[in-house]
């Protein structure tokens, strides 16, 4: 398709926010691993340098998914009725809201992106149940304030919430920094609550080095942070892991042996806060 320098899109409330779409974006690129059609050139470029490394990264791209899926599941099946769902990407197949709502149909959800084009197609196709709700938030997880404050008016943070941080950490390339906004999303929530993080390595596939090298060069405004099996252990400290622990995303609560089997470069876990 041909591709505009730029495009004016209004995602809410009457605001425009100017689309630059010379530069990659972590959703669009994402979007197009999995198959979707809500990108551009430059992002289809981006995720075609990273296929060149590791060819199996839209396998991944698809194991991340399938792990969010998951893990909601199994999260309302808990009793959690509330999720806010950081860098959440285009909808897709199994969105947060549709597998919560299936088990309890007054699940809350608020959905929270920087990419105003995620936004606009969130509130334009995504719909709720009668007795649950959805809500969007454009704000960049670097201001945790600013995403609480936004998702209070449909979460009550004196409640238990799952917080879902799959496939957004690893682009926060500073170790203090990550751990600190994880630190004040969980500092914000009640006992009861849980975190949920998916997140890029190379412990499984060598390959992704090359990968992060490639993807930087094209998207140096959101640069890749692999990390390995204890720096992600890590960002659980203080809370209580639900078995099996932090393992390669496709292994976590598989639903079947070929979910089990996915070449999935991500370490995976969810926690319970105390």
């Amino acid at each position: 398709m041909p591709e505009e320098p730029s495009q004016d899109l209004t995602p809410g409330q009457g605001s425009v926010r100017t689309v630059d779409t010379t530069v990659p974006s972590p959703a669009r690129v994402y979007d197009y691993l999995l198959g979707g059609k809500d990108n551009f050139e430059v992002d289809r470029a981006a995720a075609r340098a990273a296929m060149g490394a590791f060819p199996k990264i839209a396998q991944s791209a698809k194991a991340n998914r399938a792990f969010l899926g998951r893990v909601v599941r199994y999260l309302a099946g808990a009793g959690v009725r509330q999720f806010l769902d950081i860098g959440t990407g285009f909808p897709a197949a199994t969105n947060a809201h549709e597998v919560a709502q299936s088990v309890a149909p007054a699940s809350k959800i608020v959905y929270v992106d920087t990419d105003p084009v995620v936004l606009l197609h969130g509130q334009v196709l995504l719909t709720s149940t009668a007795h649950g709700a959805i809500a969007f938030v454009e704000a960049d997880m670097r201001d945790p304030g600013k995403v609480l404050r936004q998702a209070a008016r449909t979460l009550d943070f004196g409640r238990p919430v799952a917080v879902l941080l799959v496939g957004v950490l690893h682009f926060l390339s500073d170790d203090a920094q990550a751990a600190g906004i994880v630190d004040a999303f969980m500092d914000a929530v009640p006992a009861g609550s849980y975190l949920a993080i998916c997140h890029l390595t190379a412990d499984f596939h060598p390959q992704m080095t090359e990968l992060a090298r490639r993807v930087n060069e094209r998207q140096p405004t959101a640069p890749l942070a692999l990390r390995d099996c204890a720096q992600v252990a890590d960002f659980f400290g203080g809370l209580d892991l639900v078995p099996p622990g932090v393992v390669q995303a496709s292994r976590w609560r598989p639903d079947c042996d070929l979910q089990a089997t996915a070449p999935a470069a991500l370490w995976a876990g969810v926690a319970r806060k105390g």
